[in-house]
């Protein structure tokens, strides 16, 4: 089977990470993945922030629980992540961005990276301390966050995968 199919159907959303950071180079080329997300009428409005110093993971993700009112870490233990915004002006905002993380995820796994969603990035960037953390990085009040893609390298075997059981009609 082809390589690029077999990593689509392949790859996993892990939720419990290691200690291992992922290096640099690694993360920049699985950025490069996610700026080639296909966009409506390539406008390519998404953007995307870097986050690689650990108190600020830290940070962003007891922000993140505390939009579900959790003491829990939303973020598994990942010591790195790729915030997804978009422009909210382009009227496909939320597709681009949804296909720019599926990019990012996708790259992260074809590169041995480990990677999940996580949700929850519309209502942390909407808060006070959020559009402050997207003033410092430079983003439009326009930008919506669309997802944390977080990155690192699984603590354990995921298991056996679930069963696909979306409906499929050949018409």
């Amino acid at each position: 089977m082809n390589e690029a199919y077999n990593n689509l159907i392949e790859r996993r959303s892990i939720r419990k990470y290691n200690d291992t950071k992922v290096s640099h180079d690694l993360i920049k080329q699985i950025v490069r993945a996610g700026q080639f997300a296909p966009s409506g009428m390539n406008r390519q409005i998404y953007a995307f922030v870097v986050v690689e110093d650990e108190e600020l993971v830290a940070k962003l993700s007891k922000m993140n629980a505390e939009v579900m009112d959790s003491l829990s870490d939303p973020f598994y233990g990942a010591k790195s992540l790729i915030i997804v915004f978009a422009d909210s002006n382009a009227p496909t905002y939320l597709y681009d961005g949804a296909l720019a993380m599926g990019n990012l995820m996708n790259a992260a796994n074809a590169l041995g990276v480990d990677s999940c969603w996580i949700h929850r990035a519309k209502e942390v960037f909407e808060s006070e301390e959020g559009k402050k953390l997207k003033k410092a990085w430079g983003l439009a009040d326009s930008y919506e966050g669309i997802g944390n893609c977080i990155l690192g390298y699984r603590n354990e075997d995921p298991g056996q995968r679930a069963q696909r059981t979306s409906k499929v009609v050949y018409a």
